[in-house]
């Protein structure tokens, strides 16, 4: 096949009945064939051109299917045209080792789902444990919180089935350049996303499609021989001579095990804990913290698209901003979700954790995204590695103290932050923080540099983005779980310095989002099959 770039529609145009059409013709005029000559073509990429707000367009790459590719090829009868290159998944040759035990995913994350799809796909029947519950007791769990009940600490937002992402805006856009992203994309649609993720430029599922595609994913690891279990954590590690050979699970288990992918998430600080007390080695790593900000929807839109924004039906407009300061800081936005909701992320008791949620549709009054700055570990106080940890813990407090004790957030419209007043009322945005909120200086539960270097990005951004500083936008805090505050160490066979414990995903420090950490289980399961022969 052909791969055509750079084929532009007006979107006022492009309407589903229209785009195949559109499409037809416009590779006609590319390759210069024939009709007849052209057999079939799918569209491989789509963005849209927002720069001129008077024409705004669709961005097409097409891989097409023709009469004679050689000679167009050979002709460069148009300019990027190429030869579509193989987008099959090719797995990697099995090694011949026995395996000493069945090997164990810890955390069902993407990391975790991906590792042990690919690992029970080709026969190696893993064994899955999450110390959160599966997906439909989990959203009841998060609900009760949201509505103002106890909070779950071992199944909530950041533990349970799929993971943190699954409460997110399900975004799958990703800086890594991997052939493996298509093959996550791929798996998603088979468990039920829409096809369209495979080619837009910034897919995403939403929460409430996300629900039904993990549980599918886990169904899928059931039926080629994996196991799941859920409600079991990992409480310690048992090594002997630096190797491992087994699992305590909820303090009363013993599982011998000599093969454990560790796909924990960024957020399980007691493992964390378990594994440098056990030595596993590992080194504090930088992230990021901040607020969530939110403003009207149609506000975003109208920046963005312009003012015909509703009328050609693009749906909700997103953004993606950053700022340098003269400080030396860095400021970010960072998950941002259209159409979407501020909720309540804590996963341990005394903590107010905000994370950003969109469903599929997006189509909630507001937009959110986090604001962040980063920080290192020159900010944390001291040279232990789990440092950041306590770091985070520090601001969390903090924002719970301000919010009044109850796992209500606080808050301070962008106008009086900026002016260091304490806000009394909202204006024409209402929060959708559940379950609640509270008016309260967001400087007394974040760094003073994280505050300055905040105040200096919203009017940046303000200027790249007109109406980021709207005095009434909302900025909730805090926002503290951007990534894993560790990095857990590993070799180029993706070990720790423990034989048989494989880091893999963002909590172990070597993702950053749903897609790379689904990449990274992908990868770190195909090291373990390059060594051992699968069961079957």
């Amino acid at each position: 096949m052909i791969r055509i770039p750079n084929i532009k529609i007006a979107v006022a145009k492009a309407d589903p009945e229209v785009e195949k059409k559109l499409l037809e013709q416009q590779i006609i005029a590319k390759l210069k064939i024939r009709k007849e000559e052209l057999f079939s073509f799918a569209i491989f990429k789509k963005s849209v051109d927002a720069r001129k707000k008077s024409d705004i367009l669709y961005v097409y790459t097409v891989d097409a299917e023709v009469a004679d590719p050689r000679r167009i090829l050979m002709l460069q009868v148009s300019k990027g045209i190429s030869e579509t290159p193989d987008l099959a998944y090719h797995p990697v040759t099995p090694g011949s080792e026995k395996l000493p035990s069945r090997p164990v995913v810890i955390g069902t994350g993407p990391a975790g789902l991906f590792a042990g799809l690919i690992l029970a796909r080709y026969g190696y029947r893993p064994l899955l444990l999450e110390r959160g519950e599966d997906v439909d007791s989990r959203t009841a769990q998060i609900n009760r919180v949201w509505s103002g009940g106890p909070l779950d600490t071992e199944s909530n937002v950041q533990f349970g089935e799929g993971g943190a992402g699954t409460f997110s805006d399900g975004k799958l856009t990703t800086q890594i350049d991997d052939p493996r992203c298509r093959v996550v994309l791929q798996e998603f649609i088979r468990a039920g996303a829409p096809e369209e993720i495979l080619y837009k430029n910034k897919p995403h599922i939403g929460t409430d499609l996300l629900k039904t595609t993990v549980k599918n994913l886990r169904r899928e690891i059931i039926r080629l021989g994996g196991e799941v279990r859920f409600g079991s954590k990992v409480t310690d590690f048992i090594f002997e001579n630096r190797q491992l050979v087994g699992l305590e699970i909820n303090h009363n288990e013993r599982l011998d095990c000599r093969i454990a992918l560790l796909a924990i998430g960024h957020s399980a600080r007691d493992t964390f804990k378990a594994l440098y007390r056990q030595g596993v080695a590992m080194s504090q790593k930088p992230f990021s913290i901040g607020v969530r900000i939110e403003h009207p929807q149609q506000l975003i839109d109208l920046s963005q698209y312009g003012a015909a924004a509703a009328a050609l039906g693009l749906g909700a407009a997103d953004y993606k901003l950053s700022y340098h300061s003269p400080s030396g800081r860095s400021a970010y936005t960072f998950c941002m979700c259209p159409g979407g909701y501020v909720v309540a992320a804590a996963s341990e008791e005394g903590g107010v954790v905000t994370n950003g949620m969109s469903e599929y549709k997006r189509d909630a009054r507001n937009a959110n995204s986090a604001l962040l700055v980063g920080v290192g570990p020159e900010d944390f106080g001291g040279d232990h590695p789990l440092a950041g940890v306590e770091f985070q813990r520090r601001w969390e407090h903090l924002a719970f103290q301000l919010g009044g004790r109850d796992y209500c957030a606080p808050v301070q419209l962008a106008g009086d932050f900026l002016e260091d007043k304490v806000s009394t009322g909202f204006g024409s945005v209402a929060p959708s923080y559940r379950p609640g909120t509270r008016f309260a200086p967001l400087k007394d539960c974040l760094p003073p540099y994280v505050i300055q270097t905040m105040k200096e990005a919203i009017l940046d951004f303000d200027r790249k983005l007109k109406g980021f500083a709207l005095p009434d936008a909302i900025l909730t805090g805090v926002e503290t779980r951007s990534s894993s505050p560790v990095r857990i160490h590993r070799d180029e066979n993706h070990l720790s310095n423990i034989q048989g414990l494989y880091p893999v995903g963002e909590g172990a420090g070597y993702a950053g989002g749903i897609m790379s950490a689904a990449v990274d289980g992908i990868k770190t399961a195909e090291k373990l099959m390059e060594r051992f022969a699968p069961e079957r």
